[in-house]
């Protein structure tokens, strides 16, 4: 990794940290989805350009952020959308193994339209919660 590609990189975790430090659980909801959503994207760009071990690593860190927001699915309070999104980022973990293995843009496709759904039900959630947008006010 070159000084400039170090630099962005921090640069990022920076940004990360300091963005993760002032959110409340539906803000760090939403960046995980936004992680997400970048890491597919990224992994479409390396499959496209046969860049092998990019498209691994940017898979490995979609299913880390899936895995993620699967573990963080409060079962008590969330009911069945929680046993439904449960099921659902099970099936995306398994077709994010296809995509690796089989270079299928067609399955990763999927993938991208499945979370942007479930992406943009997150962001209308503030609007849902009273006090949601309280802390995102004071930002």
């Amino acid at each position: 990794m070159n000084m400039r590609e170090r630099a962005l990189a921090s640069y990022g975790d920076v940004k990360v940290t300091t963005g993760v430090a002032g959110a409340d659980s539906v803000q760090l909801i939403q960046m995980l989805f936004d992680g997400l959503i970048e890491s597919l994207s990224t992994a479409r760009g390396h499959m496209e350009r046969g860049a092998i071990t990019e498209k691994s690593k940017a898979l490995a860190r979609a299913g880390r952020i899936v895995v993620g927001l699967q573990g963080a699915l409060d079962f008590e309070k969330g009911g069945d959308i929680a046993r439904n999104l449960n099921d659902l980022y099970a099936y995306v973990t398994r077709r994010l193994f296809h995509v690796n293995a089989n270079n299928d843009l067609e399955a990763l496709q999927e993938v991208q339209t499945l979370m942007n759904e479930i992406r943009m039900a997150w962001q209308q959630v503030p609007a849902l919660v009273p006090g949601a947008n309280r802390a995102s006010a004071l930002n």
